[in-house]
């Protein structure tokens, strides 16, 4: 359900505008009816050009054209001869037309310059809202241990947060403003042309670059980058954030390391495996004849002796066969 209240708002909004028409205007008269009787000549001219433009000013171009409709009839009935009429003599029409437009203009330009005020002040409140949104973006940025900055499309530094500052050693004051590839000497895995043309294309990027940190230590970085363009679709700014790989790079080297050690002890293992079965095989073969004639022979003798052999005699031959 609408509510009642604001019909009503707005017409007694309409009415205060029209009535400061009409307060204005019969102000500027009351004060040239009183300079007259003071014997002070010409001053209803820019007393009514007065009403108009605090009318227009405070109040819109309705009640603006009010006001001039006000003034002009006021100013042709108490000043124009012959007097406490409408009628204008046509000696005093140039002045009432001159006076009309000169109303007009005046109107107009509080109008105008009223319109550009409000603009400013409606462009200066949203540049405040986005200032203080920014702000706000900026100190919850600042609380992680992330690394985060952000450069402009020259690749100068114009954010730093807390997590960059953690992991490179620079403060904000002493990185914001230079550029960001020649303080932190970043060494790319590929031309930084094919990188800016990805990044142009897709909006973004991702890739290990190696950074050095103040204190001259070298670092490797999971690096990732996001485009921001304007209205226009023109890029603006490179937000970029860092997460250190150092540690993980020097595990994965070592590993990397430890799988060729292992690979190479397998092939020499290979190889070793090999030359015992070659052994065992000229071994085996070499053996088989001599131990079939002792097998031979063994046989002949438990067959002849097996008589004349005591229990334990005969056990050996079981062994040695």
């Amino acid at each position: 359900m609408s509510n009642p209240e604001i019909p009503s708002r707005r017409v007694t909004s309409v009415v205060l505008k029209y009535g400061l028409a009409v307060v204005s205007v019969a102000i500027a008269l009351g004060l040239s009816l009183l300079a007259q009787l003071q014997t002070v000549h010409n001053l209803e001219f820019p007393l009514f050009l007065m009403a108009i433009a605090v009318t227009v000013w405070y109040a819109g171009a309705g009640p603006g054209v009010l006001a001039v409709v006000l003034s002009g009839l006021s100013f042709n009935y108490f000043f124009t001869q012959p007097l406490y009429t409408l009628y204008i003599e046509p000696s005093d029409r140039p002045y009432f037309i001159v006076f009309i437009l000169f109303a007009l203009m005046i109107g107009w330009f509080s109008s105008r310059r009223r319109r550009i005020e409000q603009e400013l002040r409606q462009a200066r409140d949203e540049l405040e809202t986005e200032v203080a949104a920014r702000t706000q973006q900026a100190s919850l940025l600042n609380l992680t241990h992330d690394t985060i900055f952000v450069r402009d499309v020259s690749d100068i530094i114009t954010y730093w947060n807390r997590g960059a500052q953690e992991l490179y050693g620079w403060t904000a004051e002493e990185a914001i403003g230079k550029h960001t590839h020649q303080l932190l000497q970043t060494v790319f895995p590929v031309p930084i042309e094919e990188i800016r043309a990805e990044l142009l294309r897709a909006d973004r990027w991702e890739g290990e670059l190696e950074k050095t940190k103040a204190d001259g230590t070298q670092v490797v970085v999971a690096s990732r980058w996001s485009l921001r363009r304007d209205e226009q679709g023109r890029p603006v700014a490179i937000l970029e954030t860092n997460n250190d790989i150092t540690e993980r790079k020097r595990t994965e080297e070592r590993i990397r390391k430890l799988n060729e050690d292992l690979e190479k002890r397998t092939t020499e293992l290979e190889a070793i495996n090999k030359e015992l079965e070659a052994f065992a095989y000229s071994i085996s073969h070499d053996l088989r004849a001599p131990l079939r004639h002792m097998a031979g022979y063994a046989e002949l003798l438990q067959k002849n002796a097996s008589s004349i052999l005591d229990e334990k005699s005969r056990r050996y031959m079981m062994m040695i066969l």
